[in-house]
């Protein structure tokens, strides 16, 4: 059993250490970890495939591959919260900024960057319930506010809407938002 635990420690410290050394993210995470209130439904897919699975987010898969990121986040022993923005989200921010959607999986330094603000890295995975309000410190070392009415701030001042939440995952939990996340 130590033998297993040994092994389980390492294989996560492994691929923390190899996301923030692939892709200059620093796996650190300042969200106070709440107290789970309710029980979730056994979920069968992890994170990726979950995304993988959904139309939806056919946009959001092609980022994660083009940054390299799909072995990170199928990692089984990981407790990832994903903020996922739905393909009208991507086309928006596309828009928004004049980018085709070859240019900003050409810049995989900002790519990463991007991907790193739609993921928190915990001991356990953050359901919508469990967060009322305050600061999250996510992958990116950037910051999404969380008001007091439960919405989504981004550090650009952005509002988000949670489309759907509590997707339950092997390895996590994916909440569907309107919106990519954007630094500042």
């Amino acid at each position: 059993m130590k033998l297993t635990k040994i092994a389980t420690i390492s294989a996560l410290a492994v691929s923390l250490v190899g996301l923030s050394a692939c892709n200059h993210m620093t796996p650190q995470s300042h969200v106070p970890m709440p107290t789970p209130t309710h029980t979730q439904p056994m979920a069968t897919m992890n994170v990726v495939q979950i995304a993988q699975g959904n139309p939806e987010f056919s946009i959001l898969v092609e980022a994660v591959q083009a940054a390299g990121l799909v072995n990170t986040l199928s990692n089984p022993n990981a407790h990832f919260t994903i903020f996922a923005p739905t393909n009208d989200a991507f086309m928006q921010v596309l828009a928004e900024k004049k980018m085709t959607k070859a240019q900003l999986f050409a810049n995989k330094a900002l790519l990463t960057k991007i991907l790193g603000y739609h993921v928190i890295n915990g001991t356990m995975p953050i359901y919508a319930k469990d967060v009322t309000s305050g600061n999250i410190i996510m992958l990116s070392n950037d910051t999404l506010m969380v008001t007091s009415q439960g919405k989504l701030m981004d550090e650009s001042g952005r509002e988000i809407t949670l489309l759907k939440t509590d997707l339950a995952a092997t390895n996590g939990v994916v909440h569907v938002i309107d919106r990519v996340l954007l630094p500042r």
